[in-house]
């Protein structure tokens, strides 16, 4: 690893970042606010490297590896309480919400990383228990991922709790097909519109009579508040 000692005592930021003209960059930017700065050249990585310099904020670049919201928990984990913020590329808003409250994406200037970095360091992890979110009869926990119809507890697979925790977080707004297929598979999955369809109507079933999710025809789905 490399390592910068910023002249103004600004603190330690680990950067993990896959790109080595990136991360020199990155390194000029805070180096030049007065941070420290160590380099782990593999994000993978990141969370051993958070183990041996227990930096004062991590910069953790999630942008190359197809599992962005697995590696940000396992180093925000390894690195509480230091604050971690996610450098991502395009990505679907289930990934974004998991990536936690400080996030940079590509491309960005200096002036907005040392800015997320400070932001960070000022607010801390930035952890926070959104609670349960709820519509009508129906609760959902992020944290725990249950769900509840009034006292009945309701057991979803893993896709139809991400599709229903992304319609409750914008209750209201109407989704076409194809964003609920980039909201829950991804971009570029390769599901068709039909699974939505699919799975919308086990989520129905489920839920029963309770069920908020409203057909908007000829256009998607909607979550009545």
């Amino acid at each position: 690893m490399s390592r910068a000692t910023g002249a103004d005592g600004g603190g330690l930021i680990l950067v993990a970042e896959h790109e080595p003209d990136v991360a020199e960059l990155e390194r000029r930017y805070l180096a030049r606010e007065g941070f420290a700065v160590e380099i782990e050249p593999d994000p993978s990585r990141a969370a051993a490297a958070v183990a041996r310099v227990r930096p004062d904020a991590v910069v953790l670049d999630v942008s190359d590896t197809p599992l962005p919201a697995e590696l940000y928990r396992r180093v925000a984990e390894a690195a509480r309480p230091a604050p971690v913020v996610a450098v991502t590329g395009p990505i679907d808003a289930l990934t974004r919400r998991a990536l936690g409250e400080h996030q940079v994406t590509r491309p960005f200037g200096p002036r907005v990383l040392v800015g997320a970095v400070a932001e960070a360091l000022r607010h801390g992890t930035g952890d926070h228990d959104p609670g349960p979110l709820r519509a009508g009869r129906v609760s959902l926990d992020p944290q725990g991922r249950a769900v509840s119809v009034g006292d009945r507890a309701v057991a979803l697979t893993v896709t139809e709790f991400d599709l229903l925790e992304f319609l409750m977080s914008n209750p209201g707004r109407v989704f076409t097909r194809e964003q609920l297929l980039d909201a829950a598979w991804g971009p570029g999955a390769g599901a068709g519109s039909r699974t939505v369809d699919v799975h919308i109507a086990q989520l129905r079933s489920k839920l029963g009579d309770g069920s908020p999710i409203r057909t908007v025809r000829g256009v998607g789905y909607v979550l009545d508040p």
